[in-house]
């Protein structure tokens, strides 16, 4: 692929924003109020997120750098630790890694849809959106960077205005805002790590730009500015979004429910305005669904090739795009879509990705590292903090919600097993 043909580092940072900025800024806060309910709490828990996906950008930016092929995780895994590693990677995120979110996106669209227009916006309205975003990212990477750069521009300029409105206007009498010092007692509930892994999966896709290293130009400059900008910028939006909403409806409105920013903004602007605020999160929640068909299938496509089990995915058409691993991808998105809840999937998918994310993280340990490549400030001591981190997060998830862990650890038992099936095949 030619230098033209390749992106730049503003739309690997789009790439970025628009798969971090999904369904968890707009969903998660009302899962978080059922355990904590202190401003300073939850304003902690969203900064924790950040730095916890800085650290991994800060990593995934000097593992990419090291590398010329894309496919991200699998290929970091496979190359330092052991193919199986790489492949079980690989598999999670053919089956929910990259898939899950995708559902999730359209789950939550139909959450804010459905109130308005239920006949319409269903869960075949859902399947439409995927099919149509698969179409347009087939043709070639200009146009998925065109479409990818527009959706992105809506995003942010939509997420802005909330957040402007929001602190333009004066609280609602019954807000969720409490500044008192309960939050010192909170921190120390096992809630309080539940909370955190709503808030890590609200942070995925920090580390999307990796997955495609071999389609951006100059990686070794650009793909850390994207993923350490990108990452940075989303952070700032999500705190002050929790605030926002915090700030214009009850505890009681918001506990519990997925359309938290509907019922903030419903009672600032009154139902009809706030109709109009649930079809700007559906329209930007496209964006997010488009970049993990893009960045998935890479990944997909990379496992194709070493693997005989899923040799046919590996083919690419004349622009260079892995259509069948895209379309591939776009199946199994809906599939979980018609078949999945959205906590359930959300909580399982959680704690796949946290996990195999981990597995990266510690796999620099291994890398040599090349001349020219980014270098990760403060290594190791950033990394042990990740993965400890990381690690108690996964403990709290098993004793709290001990049946998504266990589906999202059979997700990955499945992939050590289609492995050898792949090996005894070839």
């Amino acid at each position: 692929m030619s230098q033209n043909q390749k992106i730049g580092w503003k739309t690997a940072a789009a790439l970025v924003i628009s798969s971090m900025i999904g369904t968890g800024v707009f969903t998660s806060l009302g899962f978080q109020l059922t355990d904590i309910q202190n401003t300073w709490s939850i304003v902690l828990i969203w900064s924790l997120g950040g730095v916890f996906a800085l650290i991994g950008a800060f990593t995934y930016a000097e593992l990419g750098t090291n590398f010329d092929e894309s496919g991200g995780d699998y290929i970091f895994l496979s190359k330092l630790i052991h193919p199986l590693v790489g492949y079980v990677y690989a598999w999670t995120s053919l089956t929910v890694g990259f898939t899950a979110p995708i559902a999730i996106s359209v789950m939550a669209m139909q959450s804010y849809l459905s109130p308005i227009n239920p006949s319409l916006f269903n869960e075949w309205f859902g399947v439409a959106v995927i099919l149509i975003l698969a179409a347009v990212h087939s043709v070639s990477l200009g146009q998925s960077g065109k479409f990818h750069n527009i959706s992105t521009v809506i995003k942010i300029g939509f997420i802005l205005t909330l957040i402007f409105l929001g602190f333009w206007y004066l609280p609602v009498q019954e807000n969720a805002i409490d500044l008192s010092g309960s939050w010192q007692q909170e921190i120390m509930l096992p809630g309080f790590a539940v909370s955190l892994v709503y808030v890590t999966y609200a942070y995925t896709g920090w580390n999307t730009a990796a997955y495609i290293v071999d389609e951006i130009k100059d990686v070794r400059r650009s793909l850390p500015k994207a993923l350490i900008i990108g990452s940075a910028f989303v952070t700032i939006l999500y705190v002050l979004m929790q605030v926002v909403f915090l700030k214009h409806a009850s505890v009681d409105q918001l506990s519990g429910k997925v359309e938290v920013a509907f019922i903030a903004f419903k009672n600032l602007f009154g139902i009809e305005k706030g109709n109009w605020i649930s079809y700007f999160i559906a329209i930007q929640l496209i964006a997010t669904m488009s970049s993990y068909l893009w960045a998935g299938s890479r990944i997909i496509f990379a496992m194709a090739k070493d693997h005989s089990l899923w040799h046919k995915l590996a083919i690419k058409n004349n622009k260079g795009i892995p259509v069948r691993a895209l379309w591939f991808q776009a199946v199994v998105s809906i599939l979980l879509t018609l078949t999945g809840t959205f906590e359930e999937v959300l909580l399982y998918a959680s704690f796949v990705l946290q996990l195999m994310g981990t597995l990266t993280v510690a796999s620099i340990f291994w890398l040599k590292g090349r001349k020219g490549a980014y270098k990760s400030p403060f290594k190791p001591f950033l990394q042990i903090a990740f993965i400890l981190f990381s690690l108690w997060i996964l403990g709290y998830m098993l004793f709290e919600r001990p049946r998504e862990s266990v589906i999202g650890l059979l997700f990955v038992i499945t992939g050590i097993g289609t492995y050898f099936m792949s090996k005894r095949k070839r």
